[in-house]
């Protein structure tokens, strides 16, 4: 690793990382034309954004750099895998790792990893469905479209709001940072399927403004503490999302981590770290 890459790990451990996440925040909300037009531009340059996938081309167009951010894509950008049982990769990026959950450990990097237990909020109960089952981790880089979707049809059990740190969560830092994903804030959204439990977590980063779902629109809690929220109790209305159907978003980039339970699913074999993908295509099948 080069010297400023280890310079840029450590000055994480010390940044105020709220503090610059709320700034960013905030500055993505500006609707000053000579700014928001200078955020989207330069942001657009610096990363080689491809806007003729987006439904509203014009970069200009956009009223906030986060409404840019979160940029729909025209029609048919996105075509889901129509094999029977497919489960559908949740978001474009790249394959950060995945695999087999070891006796309840999750692989993070050479050298890291973190238990099921810690990502999910710390409760064992929660964790046990996914003991010795399968995970993937796919990072969203800056460039990417940061809409998430479902991998396959799910009804909203529970969500879990889990503080914790800010720290960037692209490949340099995972392989430098012991339970990065499970040291994040995050929310945990916990989903019943035709293969059973299935958790998909949306992994805050730094500069992230914050995450959002379809059923509950902004997650800001701004609680030091685990938050959970239940979709399944008597007179409540269900949450039921199809395959393919946007879920969440987040406003600046981030990580999905998915689970499932033991023999539930295998990954299709062209996936790998650092292996490129793409919202919808097929990502895993149902365990024979």
């Amino acid at each position: 690793m080069s010297f400023k890459d280890q310079l840029f790990v450590l000055s994480q451990y010390a940044a105020p990382h709220d503090l610059i996440s709320k700034a960013f925040g905030a500055a993505s909300e500006c609707r000053t034309p000579a700014i928001k037009n200078w955020m989207i531009t330069t942001f657009i340059r610096k990363y080689g954004v491809d806007m003729n996938e987006a439904f509203l081309r014009d970069p200009l167009a956009y009223d906030t750099f986060n409404a840019f951010f979160t940029r729909a894509l025209k029609h048919g950008a996105r075509p889901l895998d129509t094999t029977d049982g497919a489960v559908l990769c949740p978001a474009d990026g790249a394959v950060s790792q995945l695999g087999r959950i070891e006796q309840g450990n999750i692989f993070q990097a050479k050298g890291h990893s973190f238990t099921a237990r810690d990502l999910l909020g710390g409760d064992a109960a929660r964790a046990a469905p996914f003991m010795n089952g399968q995970f993937a981790t796919v990072y969203l880089s800056p460039r990417d479209y940061h809409r998430v979707h479902m991998p396959l049809a799910g009804t909203l059990r529970e969500t879990i709001y889990v503080p914790g740190r800010l720290f960037s969560v692209n490949p340099v830092t995972a392989s430098q940072v012991p339970g990065l994903f499970a040291r994040n804030e995050r929310l945990v959204c916990m989903f019943d399927t035709e293969l059973g439990p299935m958790a998909v977590v949306l992994v805050g980063a730094m500069i992230v403004g914050s995450m959002e779902t379809v059923w509950g629109g902004r997650v800001a809690p701004h609680s030091p503490d685990v938050v959970v929220k239940r979709y399944t109790a008597d007179g409540a209305s269900p949450v039921r999302l199809d395959k393919g159907a946007e879920m969440g978003r987040f406003l600046l980039g981030s990580t999905v981590v998915l689970l499932f339970g033991a023999n539930r699913v295998r990954w299709d074999p062209k996936f790998a770290a650092l292996v490129p993908t793409r919202m919808g295509e097929r990502m895993a099948m149902p365990y024979p």
